[in-house]
């Protein structure tokens, strides 16, 4: 038997860590899979060089067919039973038609995931669009990416969650790191901030609880949930006040200052002080932190984001580095810390309700033509917008009739779940394809076993914007198909014989052709290069800019130290680091936002007096329906808990351990006591990986930002309560 060593990626969070995988053959496994499978070390990746967490390392356990799905399931008489693929196909191609023909296209709805390549993302939006001819697509990561996508594209023009590569955090004079616990959410990423204070920069770390990241910080400001917006406001208040604006910037490279400037200057810092708990001294002592260096970073995550006002407080947060002249400037500007593995990616290439690949609108007619050019469709017959993903789901079993779902888990990750949970019961049809058997797919009316991430090659864009390439190393086990031959036999079985190639290499070369001349431009990427780079950034289209013309308003030139790579087609480096020199509005300026702060949609009142915010612990992963069946996962962070401060457990009586109950308006949730003094006293914490009766989106908001669509899931108002004491009572 021969060993194999296969470069790859993790299958997890946005850094798409680098890893080997060996593999030995098994000859008695009788067509179950590959064979034994190993993760090594691959120092040869930039991004993490070598280093992996702990789900990185155990995620060949997933491969074992102990843990997965390997057959397909159709529900009969009320309970799934093993089918073959052609009565589960049929099955689901009967639900879409008979839906389309009782109820009209949009009648069926789409949903997708963050974790899906590239090829998946782009085929299954086609699918939508060509095949079933609804508007009714989008995916998890309107939970995860869109308000900072949003604020992005309002300033800059367009999204990319990091403008600059993870090795300029190092170079920099100061980061501020909003809302992120890098150290539990992307462990190997957390060598990036050691590395800065080890140069002589400061980080200062945002957030309500002193994570194992903010203990790693010069200056760590615990803010109330929800106040962020706040927060930023009263910093540039002070930068305005103290002198500190770099005026010839703001002349040279910016439009909308005045405006901006007033809306800041209405939030002085005795006034933030009071709506945030963050002192006066504190503010002053970041702004003295953030704009003494010649360089300096704002760096956020889902903590300012899944709010309610979560394009704002992006858009405050870059305002603050627009004003002392940081986005554009070597190892200087705004980035975002993408959280999905392929979350970047996943927003670009047309599975989100408002998009067409390449990060082209769908109402721009430009940009439907060129695409059904490609596609070879009429452009009129292309649905408009739809619905984004909460407000799809909340449309299950009324305006939405049918549903098929891949690589999400809503049960457990959407807000409001319990609500979800029962718009997805009424459902006359539900498909699910996963690689197991989630809460959600529990649900459905046909569950199809899909190929993991080990079993098939595609590519991913990373949080730095960064596309790779994810190999194959093993063959799947019988009875496991590719999304893409999902879908291709769906669109078959719906009467499109064309269009929908099961080879990955072949659909990225038609992605390639479909986001040419779009802002996320793919179309100088090739397999090829991918390999023999270690990635290339985008956007990288097929030609290089000419020297001396005049670039279209989204092309950025690229960074001057990137080795060209020639090659037919092939000649443009990949652009590492955005806004050099222009940035990409129509004009080349950045885009000032006038913002000002407001309240929660729930704020605490007497019912409801303490704040709840969510988040992930280090051992587990989104909605857990992958980490939480890796025993090694599993014993290291085994179920939920809910976290909060002496003070408040006095109050309650709680102890150690005790099982608590967590209410909000729309639900309940039980979890075990954790008494620290690392949270704020009028805030409790609960991470959202579990199901049952400790599943925490139970409890979270799904009050929208008006922009983003994004979900209000880091506050809401709640009320604590010692179970025996309410029993008791009962």
């Amino acid at each position: 038997m021969q060993t194999s060593v296969t470069p790859t990626h993790c299958p997890y969070c946005a850094l798409q860590c680098g890893m080997n995988l060996t593999s030995v053959p098994d000859s008695s496994n009788d067509g179950n899979g590959g064979g034994v499978v190993e993760v090594t070390e691959r120092a040869d990746f930039p991004v993490n060089r070598g280093a992996l967490c702990g789900k990185g390392r155990t995620a060949p356990a997933l491969l074992s067919s102990g843990v997965r799905l390997t057959a397909p399931l159709i529900r009969s008489d009320g309970a799934l039973r093993p089918a073959t693929w052609d009565e589960a196909l049929d099955r689901i191609a009967d639900g879409l038609s008979r839906t389309r023909t009782e109820h009209g296209p949009d009648a069926c709805g789409v949903f997708g995931g963050g974790g899906l390549t590239n090829e998946k993302a782009y085929t299954l939006g086609k699918f939508a669009r060509v095949v079933l001819g609804t508007s009714q697509i989008d995916y998890n990561g309107r939970f995860c990416m869109s308000s900072a996508a949003a604020g992005g594209i309002r300033a800059f023009g367009l999204d990319r969650g990091m403008p600059f590569p993870l090795e300029d955090i190092p170079k920099t004079g100061c980061v501020i790191l909003v809302g992120s616990n890098l150290a539990e959410t992307m462990p190997p990423a957390l060598r990036y901030l050691t590395e800065l204070r080890d140069n002589g920069g400061k980080l200062i770390v945002i957030d309500p609880r002193r994570t194992r990241t903010a203990e790693q910080a010069d200056l760590h400001l615990a803010p109330r949930p929800g106040t962020d917006l706040a927060l930023a406001l009263g910093l540039l208040h002070l930068v305005v006040a103290e002198g500190r604006t770099d005026e010839a910037y703001i002349q040279e490279r910016t439009s909308g200052w005045e405006e901006a400037r007033a809306a800041a200057m209405a939030h002085w810092p005795e006034y933030v002080e009071r709506i945030t708990g963050v002192s006066v001294p504190e503010l002053r002592e970041t702004v003295r932190m953030f704009c003494e260096p010649e360089s300096a970073m704002v760096l956020t995550a889902r903590g300012p984001e899944q709010q309610s006002k979560g394009t704002d407080t992006v858009g405050a947060w870059i305002n603050l580095c627009l004003a002392t002249g940081r986005p554009g400037r070597p190892n200087s500007g705004y980035g975002c810390l993408t959280g999905q593995g392929n979350g970047q990616g996943g927003r670009e290439h047309g599975q989100k309700a408002d998009q067409l690949p390449g990060y082209r609108k769908l109402d721009d007619p430009a940009a439907r033509r060129h695409v059904a050019e490609v596609w070879g469709v009429d452009p009129d017959s292309l649905p408009g917008p739809g619905r984004s993903a909460y407000e799809l789901l909340d449309a299950m079993g009324t305006d939405i009739h049918a549903l098929l779902l891949m690589a999400s888990n809503p049960v457990v990750s959407a807000p409001r779940a319990a609500h979800i949970e029962e718009r997805l019961r009424s459902l006359d049809f539900l498909a699910v394809a996963d690689v197991v058997l989630s809460e959600t797919a529990e649900l459905a009316d046909v569950v199809l076993p899909v190929a993991q991430w080990a079993e098939e090659t595609g590519t991913t864009t990373n949080l730095e914007g960064r596309v790779l390439l994810r190999r194959q190393a093993i063959t799947p086990p019988d009875g496991i198909r590719s999304d893409l031959h999902v879908m291709h036999e769906l669109a078959a079985r719906l009467g499109v014989e064309k269009g929908f190639p099961t080879d990955p290499e072949e659909v990225f070369e038609e992605l390639r052709r479909a986001s040419a001349g779009g802002p996320a431009d793919y179309s100088g990427i090739t397999y090829r290069r991918l390999a023999e780079e270690n990635g290339v950034f985008w956007p990288c289209p097929a030609t290089p800019p000419t020297a001396g013309t005049e670039e279209a308003p989204h092309t950025v030139v690229p960074d001057a130290t990137t080795t060209n790579r020639t090659g037919a087609g092939e000649a443009h480096p990949g652009t590492p680091r955005l806004f050099l020199d222009r940035f990409a509005t129509p004009d080349g300026r950045a885009r000032f936002v006038a913002v000002n702060h407001r309240p929660s949609a729930e704020e605490p009142d007497a019912e409801y007096p303490v704040l709840l915010t969510t988040g992930r612990v280090v051992s587990q992963y989104q909605s857990g329906a992958q980490t939480r069946r890796v025993d090694e996962l599993n014993a290291a962070a085994p179920g939920p808990f809910v976290e909060l401060h002496p003070r408040l457990a006095e109050r309650l009586g709680a102890v150690e351990g005790e099982p608590l109950a967590i209410v909000s308006r729309r639900g309940r949730a039980v979890a075990p006591a954790r008494i620290t003094t690392t949270i704020r006293p009028d805030t409790v914490f609960m991470p959202f990986h579990w199901p049952g009766e400790g599943r925490a989106n139970t409890l979270t908001n799904p009050a929208l930002d008006p922009i983003s669509r994004m979900p209000e899931f880091k506050t809401c108002a709640v009320r604590v309560e010692r179970v025996a004491s309410v029993e008791r009572a009962g």
